[in-house]
């Protein structure tokens, strides 16, 4: 799976892989968050083990699960954590939710609403509905 680009330093995918990471570390990524809730699905990676992944590929992991839409608490902690610019991988099932996400930490630092929507929009994302 190829992450889409939400911005220059983010972008965003469905699920990704354990064994994708060192490929996605040697792109120059150096972050990633996960937005899924563990058991989600059966058979997918639980967080332990996308972070033991990302973190055997030299890549910091952070774990924001996101259930429907994100809550204040999680839009501050992606906020807080994509301000640095450190090229970062955000990913959920579809990568819906991490757009979502993605797109809410931005406005709360000031983005414009609809540039943030085009930029999803761009990578395949309908963020249209979302209260930004």
């Amino acid at each position: 799976m190829t992450p889409r680009p939400l911005s220059p330093t983010v972008w965003t995918s469905p699920q990704l892989a354990p064994e994708a990471l060192a490929d996605l570390a040697a792109a120059g990524v150096r972050r990633i968050i996960s937005n899924r809730p563990d058991r989600e699905d059966p058979g997918q990676p639980t967080a332990a083990e996308m972070e033991a992944a990302a973190r055997k590929a030299g890549m910091d992991f952070d774990w924001i699960p996101v259930s429907g839409m994100p809550a204040p608490a999680q839009v501050a902690a992606a906020a807080a954590l994509l301000a640095d610019g450190r090229p970062t991988v955000m990913f959920c099932r579809s990568g819906t939710r991490s757009a979502a996400l993605w797109a809410m930490s931005e406005r709360t630092r000031g983005a414009d609403a609809d540039d943030l929507r085009a930029a999803a929009a761009s990578a395949g994302y309908d963020l249209g509905r979302l209260p930004l």
